[in-house]
């Protein structure tokens, strides 16, 4: 029930993030498979629908549905 960077840093990791709260999207990150879920809107211009098709998520205000699986971009790290 928590968003994707929350249990991140809950369980001690750290991840490239601005504002924490959708706004900057720097946080955003590969969904390889599951679904998320966007309990608080996010703007179109933070994370368009052509992202959101191409498996990018907003790992500040993705909740998981299911279980998933998400990479990392070259050169990020947990």
């Amino acid at each position: 029930g928590e968003p994707i960077l929350g249990a991140f840093c809950r369980r001690g990791y750290t991840y490239k993030f601005g504002c924490r709260r959708g706004g900057c999207g720097l946080c955003k990150m590969h969904l390889v498979s599951g679904q998320v879920a966007y309990p608080k809107v996010v703007a179109e211009t933070v994370l368009s629908e052509a992202d959101r098709r191409d498996g990018i998520c907003l790992s500040c205000r993705a909740v998981p549905v299911t279980d998933v699986v998400i990479r990392l971009s070259a050169g990020d790290q947990l």
